[in-house]
């Protein structure tokens, strides 16, 4: 799992983020709220940890600013020094998922971190039985994907990478966020795995501005798979469609 870490307390930011780690997640550590959106735009996460007392922006301005301007419904825990039933409710209502106070236990914390990644893919899982998204159709119980009437035969990771990219349409995904969503954490696999499979999805599902689609490679950074529609005022060009699906 990827985690983006806001904490403004280097020690224990360090400290978290070694737990984190030592359970087999990766960490991105911001200590401002500014540094934390700017990484937001730069790479893509699983969860969200953010404290509330910060210079500057507080956590729950970020928290705030994550569930207007942030198009995904990401999984977010609090951890504060801030326990007062007041404070729990503000930032539950902000849209926090859970909520820790200081001092946090190392055990309890990657145990709520995974019951929230647990609860979000369940929902995700339960919604989405089936995908369909003109011309596409993606059944997840048989694991096949159609173009139109037409069933398109894809390996098992182009299949797996089809679903996550259908289940995060419309959002920025770092190379590395999809190396270890789909594959999986492995010293023998680069980008280059990424690339190709991505060129073979693309072939094989007609993805074209022409076509109505685009999964865009974004410079430095990862893919976007976006769904266009005709933009009559603009001279019959493709323009961007909302996000998700139909």
């Amino acid at each position: 799992m990827r985690i983006a870490l806001l904490e403004d307390d280097q020690d224990q930011a360090q400290l978290i983020s070694a737990w984190l780690e030592s359970a087999g997640h990766g960490c991105s550590v911001f200590n401002d709220g500014q540094d934390f959106i700017k990484g937001l735009g730069r790479d893509s996460f699983d969860c969200v940890v953010l404290d509330w007392m910060l210079p500057g922006m507080s956590g729950i301005d970020v928290l705030k600013w994550l569930r207007t301007q942030y198009e995904w419904p990401i999984p977010v825990l609090f951890v504060t020094q801030r326990e007062e039933e007041s404070d729990i409710v503000a930032a539950l209502e902000a849209g926090a998922d859970d909520y820790m106070a200081k001092p946090v236990r190392e055990m309890e914390l990657v145990a709520r971190l995974g019951a929230l990644r647990r609860r979000s893919m369940a929902l995700e899982e339960a919604d989405e039985p089936v995908i369909e998204v003109e011309p596409y159709r993606i059944d997840r119980t048989n694991r096949q994907v159609y173009l139109g009437t037409e069933e398109v035969k894809l390996t098992r990771k182009e299949y797996e990478l089809v679903v996550f990219f259908f289940r995060n349409m419309g959002r920025i995904l770092s190379r590395s966020h999809i190396l270890e969503s789909v594959w999986g954490t492995s010293p023998d696999l680069n980008t280059r795995t990424v690339d190709t499979h991505v060129s073979r999805i693309r072939s094989k599902l007609s993805m074209s501005p022409e076509a109505g689609w685009r999964l865009s490679s974004i410079y430095q950074h990862g893919y976007r798979l976006e769904r266009l529609q005709l933009d009559k005022d603009a001279g019959d060009e493709p323009a961007p469609a909302p996000a998700g699906p139909a």
